[in-house]
C-alpha cells in the first residue's frame, strides 16, 4: 500500500545550486509569479498563486521555483525517465488526483536521468519515485506504481501535513478549469482506436488485439487503449472455451499454470474478481521465477480489465508487491 513517510530530505545543495545559475542568468523563471508576494494576503487569507499549468515540468536549474511555489501550496514532484513503462502508468493517476484538489496541490514532474542534481538530492534508487515538498523541505511518498484511490489517500495525508505546516494555500491555473471547454471538440471514438473496434465488431480478437497494441506503441499513456486492449485479450482467450472443462482439468492439475490462469480468467468475466485474483496469488510464491513473471503479468491484465479503482484490486495489487518482494 502506498505509504506517507516522515523522512525529510536535505535539498540546500540542489537549491544553491539553482539559486546560483539564477543570479548568473540574472532573471527570474518565467512562469510563475514569486510566492513570496503572495504568502500573506490581507484579512488572513490562504495565498493564491498564479502558475502556468496544474502540471510543471522542474530541472535542476528551476528548482528553485519550486521551493517558492512549496510555501504556498504542496507541491507533489514525480521522478521519472524516458521509456520508462511504469512512470508512464503513474503519471496519468497522478494528474487526476491533482485535478481533483482544484489548485490546492501542484505536480511537478522530474526528468531524473537529466537531471542528476534532484536525482541525488532526492535520494532515487526506484523510478518513478514520488515525494513531496512543503515549505521547502522534501518528504518522501512511495515508489513505483500506486492506483489513483490510493494516491487520493496518500495526498490527504499530505494536505494534512501541509495544513500543520501553515501551507494551506491555492494555485490558479488556465488548465484547471478548462475542463468540458477543452474535452468538447474531442472525437466520440479516438480515429486511432477505429481499426481495433471494427475488428471487435467483426469477432476478430486477434487483429483487434494487434491494432491496439499498434496504438500503445504510438502513444504508450493512452490508458483508454491499455484498458481496452486488456479486455479483448481476456475475450480472445475465452473464445470456444468450455468453461466445466476448464474448471475440471485446474482441479486435476492443480499446479498447472495455464490451467490456472484460464480458470481466473473464467472467474473475473463472471464478475468473481476475489477469487481470480486469489487463484494467481497463491500459486505465486512456489511458481519458477518465469512462471512468476507470467502470473504477474496475467494480474495486471486483469488489473486492468476491473479497474484500477476498484478496492479488491488496491487489495490484490499490494499483496502481488508484497510476494513481489518477500
Amino acid at each position: 500500500m502506498a505509504q506517507f513517510s516522515g523522512g525529510a530530505v536535505d535539498l540546500s545543495g540542489i537549491v544553491n545550486r539553482a539559486q546560483q545559475q539564477a543570479s548568473g542568468a540574472g532573471a527570474a523563471h518565467p512562469g510563475a509569479q514569486h510566492p513570496g508576494a503572495g504568502a500573506a494576503q490581507p484579512g488572513g487569507q490562504a495565498p493564491v498563486v498564479d502558475v502556468p499549468s496544474i502540471v510543471m515540468q522542474i530541472t535542476d536549474d528551476t528548482f528553485e521555483q519550486l521551493m517558492q511555489l512549496s510555501q504556498v501550496v504542496p507541491v507533489v514532484v514525480t521522478l521519472g525517465a524516458p521509456n520508462c513503462e511504469p512512470c508512464d502508468e503513474l503519471e496519468p493517476h497522478l494528474v487526476s488526483v491533482t485535478r481533483e484538489l482544484e489548485g490546492r496541490v501542484l505536480l511537478a514532474t522530474v526528468d531524473a536521468e537529466a537531471n542528476p542534481g534532484l536525482q541525488q538530492a532526492f535520494q532515487v534508487q526506484q523510478l518513478p519515485t514520488v515525494v513531496a515538498v512543503i515549505a521547502g523541505q522534501a518528504i518522501p511518498m512511495f515508489q513505483g506504481v500506486q492506483p489513483a484511490e490510493q494516491i487520493r489517500e496518500v495526498y490527504a495525508q499530505l494536505l494534512t501535513v501541509a495544513a500543520q505546516q501553515g501551507v494551506t494555500g491555492r494555485v490558479n491555473a488556465p488548465d484547471l478549469n478548462a475542463g468540458a471547454e477543452e474535452t468538447a471538440p474531442e472525437p466520440a471514438v479516438n480515429p486511432e482506436h477505429e481499426p481495433a473496434l471494427e475488428a471487435i465488431e467483426r469477432g476478430d480478437y486477434p487483429a483487434a488485439i494487434e491494432a491496439y497494441e499498434k496504438v500503445l506503441t504510438r502513444a504508450p499513456r493512452d490508458e483508454e487503449a491499455k484498458a481496452a486492449l486488456a479486455q479483448v485479450r481476456l475475450l480472445d482467450r475465452l473464445t470456444g472455451v468450455d468453461a466445466g472443462q476448464v474448471r475440471d482439468e485446474a482441479a486435476a492439475n492443480p499446479t498447472d499454470i495455464d490451467a490456472q490462469m484460464l480458470v481466473a480468467d473464467l472467474d473475473l468475466s463472471g464478475g468473481h474478481l476475489e477469487d481470480a485474483f486469489l487463484r494467481l496469488l497463491e500459486l505465486f510464491p512456489a511458481a519458477t521465477p518465469e512462471d512468476r513473471n507470467r502470473i504477474r503479468e496475467r494480474l495486471l491484465e486483469l488489473f486492468e480489465v476491473a479497474g484500477q479503482a476498484d478496492p479488491r484490486v488496491t487489495a490484490a495489487r499490494a499483496r502481488l508487491t508484497n510476494l513481489l518482494f518477500s
